[in-house]
């Protein structure tokens, strides 16, 4: 019996919670798919950067034109408006879907390891940290109006009223709480892997030869205490007595002669 930590097939502390995770994780990203799918390539992002500009509460969409007539250095969009924001949200929720149906076939082929979903949990959580920055980020292209979140978010969705844009306004809060929760998810998933990759005494101690035969998600080290119980052979004057039937006798009197 070897005491040794590995790194690559190495099995989960628990089993259950890698797989539950799995059912709010899809959840989120099909509701994501929707959310993020409506929102391209321009459905109403325009539209609110205008609509904060005519109430004083961020830059205006209209100066990338101003600098072109003006001959003046274009400024940068800010992320929170830009159509990268728009399609990078598309392009993660796809990503993640991708991820997750990979995850299961290899948690069904019994080759999904902690070292895989360390790895991957933490690219996810970082991709969606980005999100949530860009969706709740700041606006200060134009310094006479700083705006550090958009105005849906610090003043709520009266600003939309007079636009006819209520309901759209509620779904882009609505998806950026999805996009949180998702965040969450994955921080979990994070959490749950790094914790499985932190040595154990039982998960680390392994004889190699049972390396092969080892079961995913289980380690010899957890049956140690179990012994099988060998019943005693009883002495040969007390061995059970078998009585021959009479097809034995019959069969024994058609035998030939047995010389002594």
């Amino acid at each position: 019996m070897a005491r040794t930590y590995r790194i690559l097939h190495r099995p989960w502390r628990a089993r259950r919670p890698l797989y539950f995770v799995m059912i709010p994780e899809l959840t989120g990203i099909i509701t994501l798919l929707v959310l993020f799918g409506v929102q391209q390539p321009d459905a109403f992002r325009s539209l609110f950067w205008r609509i904060g500009y005519e109430n004083k509460l961020n830059s205006n969409p209209n100066m990338i034109l101003y600098a072109y007539a003006n001959y003046q250095e274009v400024p940068a969009v800010p992320f929170v408006w830009s159509r990268m924001l728009t399609d990078y949200n598309v392009a993660i929720s796809i990503i993640s879907l991708f991820v997750l149906l990979a995850k299961m076939i290899a948690t069904i082929m019994k080759v999904f390891y902690p070292i895989f979903g360390t790895f991957i949990s933490i690219a996810l959580t970082a991709l969606y940290a980005v999100s949530v920055y860009g969706q709740a980020g700041p606006d200060y292209a134009d310094p006479r109006y700083p705006s550090p979140t958009p105005w849906h978010l610090r003043v709520g969705c009266s600003l939309a009223e007079p636009y006819g844009v209520t309901k759209t306004c509620r779904m882009v809060q609505g998806t950026l709480g999805v996009t949180v929760y998702m965040l969450a998810v994955y921080l979990y998933q994070t959490g749950f892997a790094i914790w499985a990759m932190l040595p154990n005494k039982e998960l680390d101690m392994y004889d190699s030869d049972d390396e092969d035969a080892e079961e995913y998600g289980r380690h010899p080290a957890k049956n140690k205490g179990v012994s099988v119980q060998m019943q005693p052979t009883p002495p040969p004057d007390q061995a059970p007595f078998t009585p021959r039937t009479q097809a034995f006798h019959t069969l024994e009197r058609k035998l030939p002669l047995r010389y002594s």
